[in-house]
């Protein structure tokens, strides 16, 4: 069973960089796409980069030209660069899994890590 641990988060200065990490224990056989998200306070939980079982990427507005998705093996990153105040949330990763042809597609959440980025 797919089971994530992100972690990386913490305290940055704007035009700062991190590197969050997201750790899966379990089984990859039924993921079908993993991806990176985040919420702020007040806010709603919004997507940032999405990568699929063949690698395709893709990227929110806000994420683009600034942030990275990438795997290597069970280990999912996001590369954020040139940090904003406004980039202040918790991030979770994510993975869409498909157990066999009749189930339907469950996303399966880690617990998240707070970045927090100083003017």
């Amino acid at each position: 069973q797919v089971q994530l641990v992100e972690s990386g988060g913490g305290l940055v200065q704007a035009g700062g960089s991190l590197r969050l990490s997201c750790v899966n224990s379990g089984g990859t056989r039924s993921i079908v796409a993993v991806g990176w998200y985040r919420q702020a306070p007040g806010n709603d939980r919004e997507l940032l980069a999405r990568m699929d079982s063949g690698g395709t990427t893709n990227y929110a507005d806000s994420a683009k030209g600034r942030f990275t998705i990438s795997r290597v093996e069970k280990t999912l990153y996001l590369q954020m660069n040139s940090l904003k105040p406004e980039d202040t949330a918790v991030y979770y990763c994510a993975a869409d899994v498909k157990p066999s042809i009749e189930s339907p597609i469950r996303r399966i959440w880690g617990k998240g890590t707070l970045v927090t980025v100083s003017s």
